[in-house]
């Protein structure tokens, strides 16, 4: 992972500025033009980390002031008098091209497909809520959240986890806010959907009248909270919420419900309602400022560890101290946003490699006319992924969907294989029924061919596995059951397995990343 950011960086910057180290070392620091170069180079420093973490569109402030100190920085080495000198113009060149690569980055992760796509579905889904959510609360109404709204947003959250990124950083980070905030959103309004906390009658206690009057707040600070959120909300403030939610849970404490257990358990609820939404307001409340401010703390962490050699091998392949900071503090926030280092992650890749293996000797052992049956450890390898905690991240929840149907499809194929070995058909077997256990069995080679292929959609092996299988589609299809039963439900079930077939073979090829 540390070599993938340091060739990332060497990629984008080339060979760190040297500042004219071949040069005669008197003349290093007494030349003007020298000087200069220097000084630029300082603030190239301080600005490459802002550039390779920035993750937003060209139409940001934080874009415009990156792009316009960059740009005069270039001016300012373009006007630096070398005086025909080649150490000086070598030197002004290294600066000029870091200058250029930062400039070329910046512009083309701000306007890179995938961060359109991810600027795409996030306003759809600013468009949704606010319809949905925010305008009937604004109007003095209750939301009314239908099913229709939360299978939409679910449906958003999906196509976000399809968005390519390709490893760069700031990609992955404006997908990473952009999905949980939307999934702070779907946990909001699936609250609102689930049995919420009932009001107790005025006269149960003399505190009642107070909670239900908190009550009211919460429900109005929910829709604020999801305004905030979606990036709705003009004149909301995270700070002003988290202090109007806090002063509730002051003033739920202060109440007085001793002596009354069915009061104490309904204040309890309000403030764990209220406690839910202060959870949300962090995500909101983030900035890059307090990322890079953790960054550069977990930064002082790795210099002062790597007196014991800890870090040791993060640090020795680079000899300039400052850009050797940088660059870790990249190497921070790309782990910060690279789901390959999640455990989660870790236990559903070590489950997609034992199936692999699995899935090998099955298709060794079936091309020696030998059946291989794995099953028991395959059902065991179901139940560990139904045991990872995907933390509700969409991520990880498509990541093991994608492996439990990688164990299913080898499930699948041993039970047609042996289910085609034990077939032991009766002279009387209906020939449409004989039909369907021919595609069957020619189905049960294709899915083997399907198992084993690793390419792309482009590929002509693709293009003949898909239409080998439409082929046996239109097969069953010509079948004719003839009003018997038990062919009906044969065909039915070729059908939908050849389906399945196709399905896995089209997910094999998405390239669908973390």
């Amino acid at each position: 992972m540390c070599a993938n950011v340091f060739g990332a960086l060497k990629s984008l910057f080339g060979k760190p500025f040297d500042g004219g180290k071949r040069m005669d070392h008197g003349s290093q620091q007494q030349h003007p033009a020298m000087n200069r170069l220097y000084e630029v180079q300082r603030e190239v420093q301080s600005l490459g980390p802002q550039v390779c973490t920035f993750s937003g569109l060209k139409n940001e402030r934080e874009y415009r002031r990156l792009e316009r100190e960059l740009t005069q920085l270039l001016l300012e080495v373009d006007q630096v008098d070398t005086e025909g000198r080649a150490d000086l113009q070598g030197a002004r060149k290294r600066a000029a091209q870091e200058v250029e690569g930062l400039l070329r980055y910046l512009e083309e992760n701000a306007t890179h497909p995938s961060r359109l796509a991810i600027e795409e579905l996030s306003r759809e889904a600013q468009r949704l809520v606010e319809q949905g959510v925010v305008e009937p609360q604004r109007a003095g109404g209750t939301a009314e959240i239908s099913d229709e709204l939360v299978d939409a947003v679910q449906e958003l959250i999906l196509r976000l986890t399809q968005v390519k990124t390709g490893g760069r950083v700031p990609l992955r980070k404006a997908r990473y806010r952009a999905l949980t905030r939307l999934c702070a959103v779907q946990d909001i309004i699936e609250g609102r959907t689930r049995q919420q906390t009932l009001p107790l009658s005025e006269d149960t206690h003399v505190a009642v009248q107070r909670i239900n009057q908190v009550m009211v707040h919460v429900s109005g600070a929910r829709s604020q909270l999801v305004a905030l959120l979606m990036g709705l909300s003009g004149r909301d403030s995270c700070a002003h919420l988290s202090r109007v939610l806090t002063e509730l849970l002051v003033e739920l404490d202060a109440l007085d419900v001793s002596g009354n257990a069915a009061v104490r358990n309904y204040r309890k609820q309000v403030v764990e309602e209220i406690n839910s939404l202060l959870k949300h307001l962090d995500l909101e409340g983030e900035g890059d400022d307090t990322r890079r401010y953790s960054a550069l703390l977990e930064l002082q962490t790795l210099w002062s560890n790597n007196t014991e050699g800890k870090y040791s091998m993060r640090v020795y392949m680079l000899s300039d101290t400052t850009w050797l900071k940088n660059v870790i503090v990249l190497y921070i926030f790309f782990l910060r946003y690279d789901l390959g280092q999640n455990d989660s992650i870790r236990q559903i890749e070590a489950v997609r490699g034992r199936v692999g293996q699995l899935q090998g000797e099955v298709l060794r052992h079936c091309g020696v006319g030998d059946l291989f049956r794995p099953k028991p450890e395959l059902q065991s390898l179901l139940t560990h992924l139904d045991q990872v905690d995907t933390a509700r991240n969409p991520c990880i929840r498509e990541a093991r969907r994608r492996a439990v149907l990688e164990v299913q499809a080898v499930i699948t194929f041993l039970d047609l294989r042996e289910a085609l070995i034990c077939r032991q058909p009766s002279p009387n077997e209906p020939s449409q029924h004989r039909a369907v256990w021919i595609v069957l069995g020619s189905l049960s080679d294709l899915q083997a061919q399907v198992l084993c292929f690793n390419g792309k959609q482009a590929d002509k092996s693709y293009m003949l596995l898909e239409e080998l299988l439409t082929k046996q589609l239109l097969a069953l299809d010509a079948v004719d059951p003839q009003g018997d039963e038990m062919t009906k439900v044969a065909r039915k079930q070729a059908v939908k397995f050849a389906q399945n077939i196709l399905s896995f073979l089209d997910m094999k090829t998405d390239e669908w990343e973390y």
